[in-house]
C-alpha cells in the first residue's frame, strides 16, 4: 500500500545517485527511515482501527467505511511523506522497485525494518486501546483456501503495482495525482478481495498485528502472495513503458494541473 515517488521515471537524485550502474545512498537515510515508520504507523493504525471499532461497535463503520477509511489513509500518507521517503510504506513495492533497479538494494533491509516497526506499533498501540480480545483481531485471514487467497492476493497486489508504476515512475503520467490514483487503487482493492482474503496487498500489514497477537495462520501466504505480485506488476508495466516520444512532448505539457496555472497566471 504505498507509493515511490520519482522524477522522469528516475529515483529522486536528493536520496540517491546512480554510480557505475549501481544506485548508491548519497547522505544519511535516517530521515527517510523515520518518515517510513510514521507513515507506516499511521496507514496500519487508521485501516486495521477501521476493522476493530466495526467489530466492537457491531458494524457501525460498515465494510464500505472500512475500504474507504484504506483507500483515504494510503492517499494522505502519500502526500504527507512522499517528497520525504517515496512513502513506500509496504515491503512488497520496496522490493519490486529494487527489482527493477529503481531503488537501492542496500536500502531494502532499513526501509522493510522500518515498515514493519511501524505496524508493530500500530497494532500495539491498538491493543491498548481496545484490548486483546479474539474476536477483535484486525489481522488477515483467509476466509476460504490458503491457495484462492494466494491467488487473490497476488492479482491485487500486481493490480496496485501496475499503477504505482505507471503513476510514480514515468514522466508522462500526472505526478500531482499520483496519490489519489493509488489511494482509489487500494480502495477498489479492499472492495473487491477483502471478503476473501482481508485484501492485504503488504507484509507488513498482515505481520503487524499478526505479532501483537500471536496468530500466525496462513501467514505465508501474505508474505509470497504481495511480493511475487509486486513485483511482476512493476515488471509488467515496464513493458509497456516504452515509446518513441513522451507524452508531454505531444501535448507540450508536463501535467494539465501546471498548464492550468500557466493559463490561470497569464
Amino acid at each position: 500500500m504505498c507509493i515511490l515517488y520519482t522524477q522522469g521515471g528516475e529515483l529522486d537524485q536528493k536520496h540517491f545517485a546512480m554510480v557505475d550502474g549501481e544506485w548508491g545512498c548519497c547522505r544519511a537515510p535516517h530521515w527517510e527511515i523515520i518518515a517510513e515508520v510514521f507513515g507506516t504507523f499511521f496507514l496500519i493504525f487508521a485501516g486495521c482501527a477501521a476493522v476493530t471499532v466495526n467489530k466492537k461497535s457491531n458494524g457501525t463503520v460498515t465494510f464500505p467505511g472500512i475500504f474507504i477509511v484504506w483507500g483515504l489513509a494510503v492517499t494522505v500518507m502519500v502526500y504527507a511523506v512522499g517528497h520525504i521517503s517515496g512513502a513506500h510504506l509496504n515491503p512488497a513495492v520496496t522490493i519490486a522497485f529494487a527489482s527493477c533497479r529503481r531503488f537501492p538494494w542496500k536500502q531494502v533491509p532499513a526501509y522493510v525494518a522500518a515498515q514493519i516497526v511501524g505496524s508493530i506499533l500500530a497494532s500495539g498501540t491498538l491493543r491498548l486501546l481496545f484490548g486483546g480480545h479474539r474476536e477483535l483481531f484486525a489481522g488477515t485471514i483467509p476466509a476460504g483456501s490458503d491457495v484462492q487467497s494466494l491467488f487473490m492476493e497476488f492479482i491485487i497486489s500486481f493490480y496496485l503495482m501496475f499503477v504505482i508504476s505507471g503513476v510514480a515512475t514515468d514522466n508522462r503520467a500526472i505526478g500531482e495525482l499520483a496519490g489519489l490514483a493509488v489511494g482509489a487503487t487500494v480502495l477498489l482493492n479492499v472492495a473487491i478481495a477483502g471478503p476473501i482474503s482481508g485484501a492485504s496487498m503488504n507484509p507488513a500489514r498482515t505481520l503487524g498485528p499478526a505479532i501483537i497477537a500471536n496468530r500466525y495462520k496462513s501467514i505465508w501466504v501474505y508474505m509470497i502472495g504481495p511480493i511475487s505480485g509486486t513485483v511482476a506488476g512493476t515488471w509488467a508495466y515496464n513493458l509497456i513503458r516504452y515509446t518513441d516520444k513522451p507524452l508531454r512532448e505531444i501535448t507540450k505539457s508536463g501535467s494539465f494541473l501546471k498548464s492550468f496555472k500557466k493559463n490561470n497566471s497569464s
